[in-house]
């Protein structure tokens, strides 16, 4: 079974900086790009980052300069194989304000795919 665990989020000041972090438990029928995206109230979510799993990233504009996504390889505690995206947000913005999604595509054109729960950003001017 596929699990996709987020952490990392929260509240910070406008110019600060936060972390999100996505663990997947490893599947190998699971293995393609890792996608960041937010919503806030009353609007479709959108694209903020992606990743393959060649470790090739995009980013939305807003996103470009200020948002970077990695990805690791690291072990769960019973140490099972993991694999762990992360998206560092520096200069934050109160628009960066929103609800963050971690999506794993577990096909090409992510046909099939696991949401993460989300996580609250709040940034404050």
């Amino acid at each position: 079974q596929v699990q996709v665990v987020q952490t990392g989020g929260g509240s910070a000041q406008a110019g600060g900086s936060l972390r999100l972090s996505c663990e997947i438990s490893r599947n190998s029928h699971c293995n393609y790009d890792v996608r960041w995206y937010r919503q806030t109230p009353g609007s479709e979510r959108e694209l903020v980052s992606s990743i393959n799993r060649d470790g090739l990233p995009t980013y939305a504009d807003f996103a470009k300069g200020r948002f970077t996504i990695s990805q690791d390889n690291a072990e769960d505690s019973r140490g099972n194989a993991k694999r762990v995206v992360n998206l560092q947000m520096n200069t934050l913005k109160p628009d960066d304000t929103a609800e963050y999604y971690c999506k794993l595509c577990c096909s090409s054109y992510c046909v099939n795919y696991y949401w993460g729960r989300g996580t609250q950003v709040t940034v404050s001017s």
